[in-house]
């Protein structure tokens, strides 16, 4: 508390103990309901934002844990200070600086100390009293625990001070100190002190000048507190803010890149599509795809209607298992894998072969499920294979059914793997319909299937193929949407 000497203003008196004691109340409710949230929210840490946020729910408790124990030293008074340890709290090792308002609780420099705690708050609130008559020291006890010094021993001077200072604090201390004996300046700020057994521990100075009776500077008090541990929980809220924010950009990026790449290769046109493109069209095409309504990452499927030589066309959906852009990249090769196959003629199963062999020879394992149809319209023949992947459904006057699937595993689920073909004759006004497995999800008690199959009454009111791919976005582009799917819908015209 100031000193005597400097008491030109009466003192402040002290709210009644009632009024302190619904405060303390306050308090400790408050912190029983942040540790209550801190304590849903813990997690494994592995993602940035969480870590950001518990780190700052540890800050807020730190904080009240220090306001609990100022208002029960402000309730009890400075009587107790003497034979009285500070209040237990749940982390006792947490303070900030309060400023004067908190210098009341401290014990004059003059006073014999009284047997403190390790680790408790008050030894590492502490203060001083420099005399610049006499060029004496007096210091409290719990200051010499701050700096890990002998109790014994002398007290420090100000010319002595800061050679337990870090050496690049040293001008910030000196600064402080002249500004306060010289311009009469308050002193508020922090430096570093090196402790006797090599630690280094942060404190915050506040203090004031103690004018003598002719006005001038008769000595220098000040309150001196530990506040390395808060500094670590503020640096620790700061780093994980930071690496949220990195997380967060990165994130951002990655989600511009896998979008322009997936814009890249997913064929370009929109609306309806008609092939082949010279002469009479034989197929009237329609695409969508959807993303998750429940995350912005983009996922490996794709949809694909490529025409061949002769006329016939490939058909294919497809949905590269994960999120990002090594996903997105993975399906951008598949892709680019299977139409090259299929330009050269390979056949739809031994096409899914050669992709298995494909993914089996990558460095990193991935896994692939994927439909690959091809038509030819001179015979309205469609051939067609799967790997793991939903059948394509045919809807034909009115009514829809799933087609019967060939044997075929998930790509890159085994070595080996041969893939079978099954074939079907088309009809002019039927429709084809392809999907990957996320247009439901996985938890959902009817499957995608069922449910496109009840829309076989509207498909055949439909005019066009993107007709009924509205009608598909209608049933399934809603929230409810868990995962990234693709539509594609082809329809016989000839």
């Amino acid at each position: 508390m100031p000193s005597p000497v400097s008491a030109d203003r009466p003192p402040a008196q002290p709210p009644s103990r009632g009024s302190v004691e619904a405060l303390i109340t306050q308090t400790r409710r408050l912190k029983g309901d942040v540790d209550a949230v801190r304590r849903d929210a813990q997690s494994d840490g592995s993602d940035p934002e969480e870590r950001w946020q518990r780190a700052l729910y540890d800050l807020a408790l730190h904080q009240l844990d220090d306001l609990d124990a100022h208002l029960a030293q402000l309730r009890d008074g400075p009587e107790h200070l003497e034979t009285e340890p500070a209040e237990s709290v749940e982390h006792p090792d947490r303070a900030d600086h309060a400023g004067f308002a908190g210098a009341a609780a401290v014990p004059s420099p003059r006073s014999a100390p009284a047997a403190v705690p390790s680790g408790s708050l008050l030894s590492r609130v502490g203060s001083a009293e420099w005399n610049l008559l006499t060029d004496e020291a007096s210091w409290s006890g719990e200051l010499y625990q701050i700096l890990g010094l002998d109790p014994a021993a002398p007290a420090l001077t100000l010319d002595e001070l800061p050679s337990l200072v870090l050496e690049e604090d040293r001008p910030r201390l000196t600064a402080m100190v002249t500004d306060c004996l010289v311009d009469a300046k308050p002193i508020d700020g922090e430096f570093r002190v090196v402790r006797p057994d090599a630690s280094v521990r942060t404190v915050h100075m506040m203090g004031e000048p103690v004018l003598g009776a002719d006005g001038s500077t008769a000595s220098m008090w000040a309150v001196l507190r530990d506040v390395s541990e808060l500094r670590r929980h503020r640096r620790t809220v700061r780093e994980t803010r930071d690496s949220m924010q990195r997380h967060r950009r990165e994130a951002q990026t990655e989600h511009r890149l896998a979008v322009e790449l997936q814009e890249a290769v997913l064929p370009p046109w929109r609306g309806s599509l008609r092939l082949p493109r010279t002469g009479p069209p034989t197929l009237d095409l329609a695409a969508r795809y959807l993303p998750a309504a429940t995350t912005t990452m983009i996922g490996g499927d794709w949809y694909d209607a490529l025409e061949l030589s002769g006329g016939a066309t490939l058909l294919s959906v497809g949905d590269l298992t994960g999120h990002g852009m090594t996903v997105t990249s993975g399906m951008a090769t598949l892709l680019g894998a299977a139409r090259g196959m299929a330009m050269a003629g390979t056949q739809p199963g031994q096409l899914l072969t050669m992709l298995n062999q494909l993914l089996d020879a990558t460095v990193q394992p991935a896994l692939c499920s994927t439909v690959c149809c091809l038509y030819r319209p001179e015979t309205r023949a469609l051939v067609w294979a799967q790997a793991g992947h939903p059948a394509p459904l045919l809807y034909r006057n009115g009514t829809g059914r799933v087609l019967d699937a060939p044997d075929g595993v998930l790509l890159g689920a085994t070595s080996g793997a041969a893939y079978g073909q099954a074939e079907v004759t088309l009809e002019p006004g039927d429709l084809l319909l392809l999907h990957t497995d996320g247009l439901v999800p996985a938890h959902h008690r009817t499957t995608a299937a069922d449910r496109l199959l009840d829309l076989a009454p509207r498909f055949d009111a439909a005019r066009t193929a993107q007709d009924c791919v509205r009608t598909v976005v209608e049933e399934f582009g809603g929230t409810e949407r868990t995962d990234d799917a693709c539509v594609l819908v082809a329809q016989v015209t000839a």
